[in-house]
């Protein structure tokens, strides 16, 4: 690699992050060098001509906030890592305080991009702009405006519009995200500490951003989401404004609110109906649905998710990563949390099994694969633990290292379920369960159907539960109903 020390000369790592761990400084400055030595031509040339305009004496964090402006791939990764709750909270709130700095566009940019793709629309439904742009992400702007049809009332609307350069340096991002992961992972002499969260990391970044440029696809999964919750009380999605949106433009009702973990600070008990909402929304809505295939949010960290306090509403926004989950392979994700709660060997197995993507002749030696993983996971489990949804998932990750093959959709709802437990924890604290409320909400559901609903469980699951379990399901059934609001 090039010598590119200057970078870390300029911005030191020790001034940027002061109260980080020193493991983590050698991981930084290795990726800032990196990074900054395999920029194309041009770009580092406008990067190195911007810092000598900043005056001698500016800060570091300020000159990182200059340095990565119109860089995508790198704000995206930064937004990512600060939400990983296995990173330390002094990296986490630096990271945080980073992304909140971000601004690389102008209100006149925006307006200007608004104009030039809706034109004469914006005459026909009586738009008006707000005059500043009301938030950024990495790949995108957030702007508000009012609409209205032909002899309605105005309406409060938002553009979601990409910003100008990003489909010009996308690609190099993407490429320079890719050679970032395997090259950091493959220092693991260095920091091998770290080497499996930032591979993951860096290919969720990926696929964050593969995502988020495309606005069809976003438009589509909003109104098959519409159609998902409207019939679910306390929860809400953006409606899209169909006549408003483009290939770069998502026109969606504007949505009010606070961050999720900033709703109710004073009231624990409200706060933990919040919890349940989360679950409801999030989990339980998609999991238990009807339909053949489920859509469910891929990216719920506490940014995408507002509370509507006076309504007592949670409001699920960016649906620009979202996957479907099978009927068939939702049946086996409840058997397999069923099985783990009550702590049936066997019927972990099954359910596992029932996941796979299992090829020709591969049942017996995959079934023997998943039978010693189990096995050593009850054997290892701590005296009083009771496994749960969690556990099953972290089951299935050490199933993939051993070579049973899953769907892809099943490892997102897996990060959907981690990231969801971090959210969880900041409402409502570690008293919080996730097997506890999941569990909850079947049987609400179950008993307000006078044990008629059962999707997407199969009379057959139910028997088969009894047999495997006995008295331990009625005993373990009986903690629960008292919870039951």
């Amino acid at each position: 690699m090039p010598d590119d020390g200057w970078i870390t000369r300029l911005i030191p790592v020790e001034a940027l992050l002061p109260d980080v761990p020193g493991m983590w400084r050698p991981l930084v400055a290795d990726a800032f060098r990196f990074v900054f030595s395999s920029l194309s031509g041009p770009r580092l040339q406008a990067k190195i001509a911007e810092q000598m305009e900043l005056p001698p004496n500016t800060a570091a964090e300020a000159r990182l906030i200059r340095l990565i402006s119109k860089m995508p791939g790198l704000q995206k990764l930064g937004q990512v890592m600060a939400r990983n709750r296995r990173l330390t909270p002094s990296l986490r709130e630096a990271l945080c305080e980073l992304e909140n700095g971000m601004s690389d566009v102008t209100a006149e940019e925006m307006h200007a991009l608004i104009r030039g793709q809706l034109g004469r629309l914006l005459d026909v439904y009586r738009v008006e702009l707000e005059p500043s742009v009301y938030k950024e992400g990495s790949a995108s702007a957030i702007l508000r405006f009012s609409w209205c049809l032909p002899g309605r009332e105005r309406e409060h609307g938002a553009f979601k519009v990409l910003k100008p350069y990003v489909p010009a340096c996308f690609a190099e991002d993407m490429t320079l995200l890719q050679k970032l992961g395997d090259y950091l992972a493959s220092r693991k002499r260095a920091y091998g500490f770290a080497a499996r969260d930032l591979k993951e990391m860096v290919a969720e970044v990926r696929l964050l951003l593969e995502h988020e440029l495309d606005y069809v696809r976003e438009q589509a999964t909003l109104r098959e989401a519409q159609r998902a919750y409207r019939s679910s009380f306390g929860i809400r999605v953006p409606r899209v404004i169909t006549p408003l949106c483009t290939e770069g433009i998502t026109a969606m009702s504007a949505e009010s609110g606070v961050k999720v973990t900033e709703a109710f600070r004073r009231f624990p008990i409200r706060r933990e109906a919040i919890a349940a909402q989360l679950i409801e929304g999030l989990i339980a809505i998609p999991l238990f649905s009807r339909d053949r295939t489920a859509v469910f949010h891929a990216d719920p960290h506490a940014g995408n998710l507002l509370y509507d306090e006076p309504n007592r509403e949670l409001v699920i926004l960016d649906w620009a990563l979202a996957e479907r989950l099978t009927a068939e392979t939702r049946r086996h994700l409840i058997l397999l949390a069923i099985m783990m709660l009550l702590g049936s060997r066997s019927g972990v197995c099954e359910a596992i099994h029932g996941l796979s993507r299992r090829g020709r002749g591969g049942h017996r030696a995959s079934m023997r694969r998943i039978a010693q993983l189990v096995n050593r996971f009850f054997d290892q489990l701590a005296a009083g633990h009771s496994a749960g949804v969690l556990d099953a998932m972290r089951l299935l990750d050490e199933a993939a290292l051993e070579g049973i093959r899953f769907p892809a959709s099943l490892f997102l709802f897996r990060k959907v379920l981690f990231t969801l437990d971090g959210v969880l924890h900041d409402v409502a604290g570690s008293a919080v369960r996730i097997d506890h409320l999941l569990t909850r909400e079947f049987l609400t559901r179950w008993l307000a159907s006078f044990g008629l609903f059962s999707a997407p469980l199969q009379i057959g699951d139910f028997v088969a539960v009894g047999r495997k379990t006995g008295t331990a399901v009625l005993d373990r059934v009986s903690r629960l109903l008292p919870r039951l609001p």
